[in-house]
């Protein structure tokens, strides 16, 4: 495997001057001198040892991305926002998928520190940074995606959210306006603060139209373990089956992301309920899945580029 001084030999220069452009610092550097040492680089199929560059420079190229499971479209999209926005950016980015689970996002985060990656952006919307407090002291740097940084979220570098009450009041004031009274909500279990978030909005659209709130129609997750971010879709099947099923139903709901509300057209139709002739439907997310089922999903947008440009940017 060639080496730097193989390049310099090839290219008649100085191992110090190969090491300047492997870095960029060719600004005073003869343009015939800098070619020739790229085509011993490519002549010589030369890799970096990038590892070695980042011990001597303390600067690592790398972020790494904590999020819940990319098994969710929007999560999906969301990792491959951020990697586009990342190489953009002449950054590398390492995605884990670690299911909400305070101890398994501890783990993967304690190994990028390990590795001298320093920024992580971390996209469960914990209600609490507790378990990070550590790494945050010996220097990991953490960018909060999915929700707002609080008063007491201390070592939280920076965050990227929509407003999250915003989202589910413009869902719940929707469906007000086309005439509904009972509006119910289909959610995995409200323990982060983006659910939190919509689900108030809900309330709030509720308070503002004189229209009292159900609580019983607030669906969340019918006992499932975790957070329910891989059975969405399966939830919210059977979700809007058992609210349906009950003496005086929704008719409409309100739910927690796309693929819940793509399980509730599953499961309306296994009722033979009309969607929107009998039951009215509102997303949260705009995932690509969204526009081919049929109606049309109404549902409320994240600008997922643009968010995935702020956090890394951040």
């Amino acid at each position: 495997m060639a080496g730097i001084h193989d390049v310099a030999k090839l290219a008649g220069v100085s191992a110090s001057t190969v090491s300047n452009v492997i870095n960029g610092r060719t600004k005073k550097m003869r343009a015939e001198t800098r070619q020739r040492v790229l085509d011993a680089i490519e002549a010589l199929k030369f890799t970096p040892n990038s590892a070695a560059r980042q011990l001597k420079s303390g600067h690592n190229d790398t972020i790494g991305l904590i999020i819940p499971s990319a098994a969710n479209p929007f999560w999906g999209a969301i990792a491959h926002q951020i990697e586009r926005a990342a190489r953009k950016r002449d950054y590398r980015l390492l995605i884990c998928n670690a299911e909400r689970d305070p101890e398994v996002e501890e783990s993967y985060a304690a190994t990028l520190l390990g590795q001298r990656v320093m920024g992580v952006i971390l996209g469960s919307s914990p209600l609490s940074f507790d378990h990070l407090k550590d790494l945050i002291g010996r220097g990991l740097q953490v960018a909060a995606f999915d929700q707002r940084a609080r008063d007491g979220d201390s070592g939280v570098a920076c965050s990227v959210s929509v407003d999250q009450e915003l989202g589910g009041l413009l869902s719940a004031q929707h469906l007000i306006g086309h005439g509904h009274r009972r509006i119910g909500i289909l959610t995995g279990p409200v323990r982060t603060n983006s659910r939190m978030g919509r689900v108030e909005g809900v309330r709030i659209a509720h308070e503002r139209a004189g229209i009292p709130f159900d609580e019983s129609l607030l669906w969340q997750g019918g006992g499932v373990t975790g957070f329910g971010d891989m059975e969405g879709a399966e939830l919210g099947r059977v979700g809007v089956r058992e609210l349906l099923s009950r003496e005086n139903p929704p008719t409409a709901v309100v739910c927690g992301n796309d693929m819940f509300a793509l399980g509730a057209y599953a499961g309306a139709r296994d009722l033979g309920v009309r969607i929107p002739e009998d039951l009215s439907v509102v997303g949260f997310d705009d995932i690509s899945l969204s526009e081919v089922v049929y109606p049309p999903l109404t549902t409320i947008r994240q600008p997922i580029a643009a968010m995935a440009e702020m956090v890394v940017d951040l």
